[in-house]
């Protein structure tokens, strides 16, 4: 058994060792490097969203020539130049974490130059007005700059590989959604699974300072406001958050088999001539997002954060149906979502998936007459996320600290819960799948024998 700590004898082991401390600068150091990455990343999307809005509303008929050329010429490029910078960026991640992958090939999933043009082609992709997130590709983003301190880190710092890519992971999503406690959860229940007493420092280092970065950048607000459910008891929103549960569970888990479906390939002429011509195919997928945009006055393109804030805005004043036409807004964002992703543009599922999850919870607050919209909206945003990415409790805690609905954890808890267990019957994981096809394809191909 071993005795009591020495106190004096550790103080004096903490403050002698010189290169320890240096190289605990220089992961606190990337940490801002990961911090400033997302925030620019941040500032460069907003941006590009800007640019089309700008565009679409001189004149409607331009995403029509616009969206199909941009995104053709974003998939030509990644697929030229950068294929590891193609998906979401959180499949990548847990590639690069998976044991089974080697060292040598980390690279092509998880990299300084990757996370560059992860940024460039995720913010092409909003350029061209597709419904796709950033909040993954940060993800991939801030990994891939923690990665980078390896090459100055001394052999005997005790940080492995592993450590600096879960650290940069959850750097990545706190700073991407201003959510400290979601970027810890994220790590343990999708990244880690487990973690060492070491991991989790190293980890909450990063996170504090690479929040910290976002926070100085943006302002400590919560993302969407606050969502007014003080004099909500769980007894009033349990049939209609049951049905919202329910719809985000069906929803989520379908649109998740779908992105799977596109992203694997089925032996059909649509995905058959995506192998064959997969730049046509992107500006065939870019037309028909962008007549949706035309349709939907471009409300259910782009990340859709804009539209989320305007429901709970709205739904607070008891108008949340002149935000967006019931039902036909959730419709549209979850084609557009899906081809988005079938176009093969890099980009996350996050937002949508937020955005997605409001407009149905504001459609079951206008089917069922509820006064209870902005609850059932910030329910909504939870299941959706909870039901495509299967990680409930991140879900969970994201939405809880965008919405600062501190009053609605156990609702939020038990949507989540709900709606991800329905997407279980219907989907496989998304990241985790996609994760082990990619490394299907790290597996040496079988050599022909000798004649």
């Amino acid at each position: 058994m071993k005795g009591e700590p020495d106190f004096l004898q550790n103080l004096r082991d903490e403050m002698g060792g010189g290169r320890q401390w240096l190289d605990r600068v220089i992961v606190i150091t990337y940490a801002v490097f990961a911090g400033l990455a997302v925030v620019g990343f941040t500032l460069l999307a907003d941006a590009a969203i800007g640019l089309y809005h700008s565009l679409r509303s001189s004149a409607w008929w331009a995403p029509l020539i616009w969206t199909p050329a941009v995104t053709a010429l974003v998939v030509w490029l990644v697929r030229r130049w950068a294929p590891g910078a193609a998906g979401s960026g959180v499949p990548q991640l847990l590639t690069a974490l998976a044991p089974e992958t080697p060292i040598s090939e980390r690279s092509r999933f998880i990299s300084l130059k990757l996370s560059a043009a992860k940024v460039l082609a995720v913010s092409g992709g909003l350029l061209a007005g597709l419904s796709i997130g950033r909040q993954g590709p940060s993800v991939q983003v801030a990994a891939g700059v923690m990665l980078h301190a390896r090459r100055w880190l001394s052999p005997r710092s005790g940080i492995s590989d592993r450590e600096l890519l879960v650290a940069g992971g959850a750097a990545g999503i706190a700073a991407a959604f201003n959510t400290p406690l979601g970027g810890i959860v994220f790590a343990i229940e999708e990244l880690s699974r487990r973690l060492q007493e070491r991991s989790s420092g190293l980890m909450l280092a990063a996170i504090v300072v690479a929040g910290l970065v976002a926070v100085s950048a943006f302002g400590n607000l919560s993302y969407f406001g606050r969502v007014r459910a003080e004099g909500v008891s769980w007894w009033n929103l349990l049939a209609p958050g049951a049905v919202v549960a329910l719809g985000c569970g069906l929803l989520g888990g379908l649109l998740s088999r779908l992105m799977l479906a596109s992203f694997t390939g089925l032996p059909d002429r649509f995905c058959a001539y995506r192998r064959k011509r997969p730049v046509t195919f992107a500006a065939i997928c870019g037309f028909a997002v962008a007549v949706i945009a035309v349709v939907s006055g471009g409300a259910a393109v782009g990340v859709g954060h804009e539209h989320t804030r305007d429901l709970l805005e709205l739904a607070t004043a008891g108008s949340a149906a002149q935000a967006q036409q019931p039902l036909l807004f959730t419709a549209l964002k979850f084609i557009a979502s899906w081809l988005s992703a079938w176009a093969g543009v890099p980009g996350g599922i996050f937002g949508p998936s937020l955005s997605l999850g409001a407009g149905l919870g504001a459609d079951v607050a206008w089917l069922l007459n509820s006064p209870h919209g902005p609850a059932l909206i910030a329910l909504g945003m939870c299941g959706f996320l909870a039901a495509v990415t299967q990680t409930p409790i991140t879900a969970m805690i994201i939405v809880m600290e965008m919405t600062d609905g501190h009053s609605m954890v156990l609702s939020l808890m038990a949507c989540a819960l709900v709606a991800s267990l329905v997407s279980r019957m219907i989907s496989r994981p998304l990241y985790s799948t996609m994760s082990v096809l990619m490394m299907r394809s790290l597996a040496p191909k079988p050599t022909s024998p000798q004649a």
